[in-house]
């Protein structure tokens, strides 16, 4: 990977290793931070602070679009009238013009602006680390690294895409924004990224989450957004929905087609999407872009890699890049994606157009999905509750790149609290899918006595994800069970495309 792609930080640390575990890739300090200190003279996690020419602490300075290096491209998404693929004027009602050259681009490389990599910086590079005393904890011959994105401001890896994503829009002179949000990890990064900006925020949640998750909103409105649950009363769509089930616990599709209508029906207004598009994904391969350095400033190659899936932009961010890599020859990973077995999108969905959204509102994608008016029960995985999976995930799938496997919930938390206390982390419900799926990995690398080395994305942090922990740990948890006669009800209603399809 050339060097150009990279940013590196003015002052850094000598080299230094102390305890057990590695923290690979740090921040510029002019002292010593105090937390890193061994107030007991017992091993700590500690930072690997490599000298001043070391790539190491280098933040991308463009993002990577893998559709430029498939051997096939993916196909296009499609106006929902007449079935022809989408043309930009088309999505210039939602997104501003910079956003949507970048969802059609074939370009390898796009420049990521000044103004963004300056924000950027507050957080970045994110830390990779080695599970030290997990792997102790299991008993395993394989060797552990996750990728942590929970130390932005917003506490996961959304800030990677709401930071552009809100600076382009305030560019070209937009003042609002509209959005979906489920666990409220996306919906907090761009209220953070809107208040540098100064762009109003309005959020829609999926009421589960608003209900289950009080603190996200909390954050949300200290950065200055007005969130409301959805369905909600405010939008015909989500009326439709309370008229239907006035005890909705909602969707990420529903609350998606109450932000496209609020943003399609106001020319002052965009929308700002999370997961799912293909501009947003290129935008979180940073994570990737990093990762592969760092991996190889300690001499590691990952053997299998994983991360957890709803609308795929965390897996997609950490997998893009080591794709690249692998279609390359330069190594040969297996590449995993995990997703609820109570929304199985890649292992029980189907590859069809779809609609992003349940009202129909939005172009129709080629995608692994459960039906766009599928409803998924109200795991505490917010985050990856949504009907379908991004179109380029989907496609990568397709071709053979990647594998996927569906995990409940219950052993998802199991191993979550296996990993916090042993690693001292508290992961989100979300990335708990992970967790599990590396943790049989790892077990199984115990059984054949190989030595993995397993690369795993750690999305973000807990700390406002705790009522689940207090009904796992209370014995209140249940696996909510995927309805086969629900799919097939909300599969009948995928649209019906021309022979062409």
């Amino acid at each position: 990977m050339a060097n150009s792609l990279f940013l590196t930080t003015n002052a850094l640390q000598n080299s230094f290793l102390k305890g057990d575990e590695q923290w690979l890739g740090c921040y510029e300090w002019k002292t010593k931070p105090s937390y890193l200190k061994l107030p007991y003279g017992s091993r700590t996690r500690t930072v690997v602070a490599l000298s001043a020419n070391s790539n190491s602490t280098a933040v991308p300075r463009q993002w990577y679009n893998l559709i430029a290096d498939l051997p096939i491209k993916p196909p296009p998404s499609l106006h929902p009238k007449t079935q022809k693929p989408v043309k930009p004027e088309d999505l210039s009602p939602l997104f501003p013009d910079e956003l949507i050259k970048q969802e059609a681009s074939n370009e390898r490389f796009i420049d990521i602006p000044e103004e963004v990599l300056d924000v950027y910086s507050l957080w970045r590079p994110t830390p990779l680390i080695r599970a030290k005393r997990l792997e102790k904890l299991l008993n395993t011959p394989a060797r552990i690294y996750y990728k942590y994105e929970g130390v932005s401001p917003a506490g996961s890896h959304k800030p990677n895409t709401a930071v552009p994503q809100v600076w382009y829009n305030a560019q070209e002179g937009v003042k609002n924004v509209v959005t979906e949000t489920g666990a409220g990890q996306w919906g907090s990064s761009l209220a953070f990224a809107c208040s540098l900006f100064n762009v109003n925020c309005e959020v829609w949640q999926v009421r589960a989450s608003y209900d289950q998750k009080p603190y996200r909103r909390m954050m949300m409105e200290t950065w200055g957004a007005k969130v409301h649950p959805s369905p909600s009363s405010v939008t015909e769509s989500g009326r439709r929905i309370l008229q239907m089930d006035p005890s909705s616990p909602g969707s990420l599709g529903i609350a998606v087609s109450e932000a496209v209508e609020v943003a399609a029906s106001n020319a002052d207004t965009k929308y700002c999407l999370g997961s799912v598009l293909n501009h947003v994904l290129l935008h979180q391969t940073l994570i990737g872009e990093e990762c592969i350095k760092q991996m190889e400033l300690i001499g590691e190659t990952p053997d299998v890699i994983i991360g957890c899936t709803g609308g795929g932009s965390n897996f997609g961010g950490l997998a893009f890049p080591f794709i690249r890599e692998k279609l390359n020859g330069k190594i040969n990973p297996l590449i995993r994606a995990v997703e609820p077995t109570a929304c199985p999108s890649l292992t029980k969905g189907v590859y069809k157009y779809d609609y992003g959204d349940t009202a129909g509102m939005t172009p129709l994608m080629k995608m692994h999905t459960l039906g766009h008016d599928f409803i998924p029960d109200p795991i505490h995985a917010g985050g990856l509750r949504y009907h379908g999976m991004s179109p380029l995930i989907s496609h990568v799938y397709e071709l053979g790149f990647m594998e996927a496997l569906a995990i409940p919930q219950i052993e998802c938390f199991r191993g979550a609290i296996q990993f916090a206390r042993s690693e001292g982390l508290i992961p989100a419900p979300e990335p708990t899918h992970a967790i599990a799926a590396t943790i049989r990995e790892a077990l199984h690398c115990k059984e054949t006595g190989e030595s993995k080395v397993i690369l795993m994305a750690m999305c973000g942090h807990g700390h406002f994800d705790l009522p689940a922990y207090e009904k796992y740990l209370q014995g209140n948890m249940v696996d909510l069970s995927f309805s086969e006669a629900k799919m097939q009800s909300s599969m009948a209603n995928i649209p019906q495309m021309v022979p062409s399809e």
